[in-house]
C-alpha cells in the first residue's frame, strides 16, 4: 500500500509535532508532503531538514528575506498556504492552524476532495454553513482531531442524528476550575497559561481558562453531528478520562475513554475506519478511578454562554465572537487587559454587531475585521 501523502499546516505549534510524532511510527501510511508555519522560520527549518518534504510554506516571511538550511522548495504567502491544502500530492490535510486564519485552508482542502483532520474548530465554527457546504457537496472528509469530538464520531459511528437524544461533551475546567471568581482579576497570564491536564499553544489554553474554547466545542458538535444545541450538555471532568458521551433514545450511553494525549484523535483522524497499532499507556480503570463529574460554572465563565448563544445565532456572530475573542485574548497575553475583561470586551463587541448573512467566504472576513476592528477600538478606549 502507497503511503499517503500529508500536508500538515500549522508543523510548529502541539498539533503539528503530536502529529508528526504519530507519522514517525507509521511511515508505511503517511509519508509529510508539506509542513506549513506562520512566521517560525527556524523551526520550520530544522523540521524540513529532518524530514524533507516535497514543500514547505512559511505563510509570514520576515521582511528582510531569509536563508535556511533546507535547501528543498519554500513557498511564501497566505495564498500558498491555502493552496497547499489543494495540492495535488496531499491525501490528508492536517489542519492545526489557530483561530481564523484556518478558515480557508479548511474550504479548500474540502473542495479539492481531500481527508481534512481538523484541530482548527474555529474554522468551522466561523465558517458554518460554508465548510458545511463545501463537505457535503464535493468528495472531501472531514474528520474532528479534537478529542471531545474524535470520541463522539467513534461513539455515534453510522448512526442517524435522530437516534441521539443528547451529547454530553467533558471540560477539565481549565486551571482556576476551583478558583472564586472574585479573584479572577488577580490572574496573570502565566496562571492562566498553566492549563492542568493538556499541553497546547498559547491562544487555546487560555480559550481553556476562561470556557470559550468550550462554546466553540458545543457549536462544532452542532455542525458536525446535525444535533440541536438543546440537546448538547458539557459537564466538568477534572482528569480528562472521558473524552465525550453520547445517549441514545433507547436509554444506552456510549463514552470513549483514554488517558489526555493529542496522538490518539489525530492517529485515527488519519488511519480511519482503520486501527493502527499505537504507542500509548494502556487504561486502567482502577488506578483512574473514581471518575469525577461536576457542574459547569456557566455564571462565572461567561465566555461560554456567549460562545454558545452567539453559535445560536449563526450568520455573522460566530466570526465576530471569535474575532474580539482572538483579539481579546492577545491583549490578555500582552498585559493590556485583565482576565475577566476578555468576556467583558467580547459582550461588548457582540452587543455592537448587528448579525447579517453570510453567503461567501469575502462576507466572513468582512465581518472579522469589523469586529477585530471594533475589539480594539473597545480595549482602547
Amino acid at each position: 500500500m502507497e503511503a499517503r501523502g500529508v500536508a500538515i499546516l500549522g508543523a510548529t505549534g502541539s498539533i503539528g509535532r503530536s502529529t508528526l510524532a504519530v507519522i514517525r511510527r507509521h511511515p508505511e501510511r503517511f509519508r509529510v508532503v508539506c509542513l506549513t508555519a506562520r512566521r517560525r522560520l527556524e523551526e520550520l527549518d530544522h523540521l524540513a531538514t529532518e524530514i524533507d518534504p516535497d514543500f514547505v510554506v512559511l505563510a509570514e516571511p520576515p521582511d528582510g528575506g531569509f536563508d535556511p538550511v533546507w535547501q528543498g522548495e519554500w513557498r511564501t504567502g497566505r495564498e500558498a498556504l491555502a493552496a497547499a491544502a489543494a495540492a495535488p500530492e496531499v491525501s490528508i490535510v492536517v489542519n492545526g492552524l489557530v483561530g481564523f486564519a484556518g478558515l480557508e485552508s479548511t474550504i479548500r482542502a474540502l473542495e479539492a476532495g481531500k481527508r481534512l483532520a481538523l484541530a482548527n474548530k474555529e474554522s468551522l465554527v466561523v465558517g458554518g454553513d460554508l465548510v458545511l457546504r463545501a463537505w457535503h457537496g464535493g468528495e472531501g472528509e472531514l474528520i474532528p482531531v479534537d478529542s471531545e469530538h474524535s470520541a463522539i464520531i467513534q461513539c455515534i459511528r453510522e448512526r442517524p442524528a435522530h437516534e441521539v437524544s443528547r451529547i454530553i461533551l467533558t471540560a477539565s475546567g481549565g486551571p482556576f476550575r476551583e478558583l472564586a471568581a472574585g479573584r479572577f482579576p488577580e490572574v496573570r497570564p502565566e496562571d492562566a497559561l498553566a492549563h492542568p491536564t493538556w499541553s497546547m499553544g498559547d491562544k487555546i489554553t487560555i480559550d481553556s481558562a476562561t470556557l470559550a474554547n468550550k462554546a466553540l466545542e458545543v457549536v462544532e458538535a452542532h455542525l458536525l453531528f446535525g444535533v440541536e444545541y438543546d440537546r448538547i450538555e458539557v459537564v466538568v471532568h477534572p482528569a480528562s478520562i472521558v473524552h465525550s458521551l453520547v445517549e441514545f433514545r433507547d436509554g444506552s450511553t456510549i463514552a470513549q475513554l483514554g488517558y489526555p494525549t493529542m496522538e490518539v484523535p489525530i492517529l485515527y483522524a488519519l488511519s480511519s475506519p482503520e486501527r493502527l497499532e499505537n504507542t500509548f499507556r494502556p487504561f486502567d480503570p482502577v488506578t483512574a478511578s473514581p471518575l469525577h463529574f461536576e457542574p459547569l460554572r456557566r455564571s462565572d465563565f461567561p465566555m461560554f454562554e456567549l460562545g454558545v448563544e452567539a453559535g445560536r445565532a449563526g450568520g455573522s456572530l460566530p466570526a465576530a465572537y471569535n474575532a474580539a475573542n482572538e483579539v481579546a485574548v492577545r491583549a490578555f497575553l500582552e498585559g493590556r487587559l485583565d482576565f475577566p475583561g476578555i468576556a467583558r470586551v467580547v459582550r461588548t463587541v457582540l452587543e455592537r454587531t448587528e448579525g447579517v448573512t453570510v453567503d461567501s467566504l469575502e462576507d466572513i472576513r468582512r465581518a472579522d475585521t469589523a469586529a477585530r476592528d471594533l475589539t480594539r477600538g473597545t480595549i482602547a478606549a
